[in-house]
């Protein structure tokens, strides 16, 4: 049986600069971003997002996102998803994945590859349900 194929798209709709405890300096930054699902999964996320290094010079991401929400065939719940790439989101280095174990709801059992891409109308997750 082939993967289900999800394409969710989404809003950043909160940024709030934050810390970790035991590591400071410039060469990192942490926020805690909010999204908001509207097509695909309708919803919201919120998402611990770490990166370091500079736009200029190079760097990397690692996230931890909770999604909560509802497909259009009705299904609902949460799950976790683990993500990050080096420079920028379409870097070949990008990768994402739907932590196995943290679904909820109809999302119980939910693992496989999250990637995020971006088009003409903005980011978007890809969510390949194994």
């Amino acid at each position: 049986m082939s993967p289900e194929e999800i394409t969710a798209r989404f809003d950043v709709v909160g940024f709030e600069p934050s810390t970790i405890p035991g590591i400071e300096g410039d060469w990192v930054g942490a926020v805690i971003m909010r999204k908001t699902f509207t097509e695909g999964l309708v919803g919201t996320a919120i998402a611990h997002f770490v990166s370091s290094g500079t736009e200029e010079a190079g760097r990397g991401y690692l996230a931890v996102e909770r999604i909560t929400g509802a497909l259009d065939d009705g299904r609902s719940g949460s799950f976790t998803v683990h993500h990050g790439a080096l420079q920028h989101p379409d870097d070949p280095s990008a990768f994402g994945y739907i932590v196995p174990g943290t679904g909820t709801g109809d999302f119980v059992g939910f693992f496989g590859q999250a990637r995020i891409l971006h088009d003409d109308r903005g980011p978007h997750f890809v969510f390949s349900i194994g």
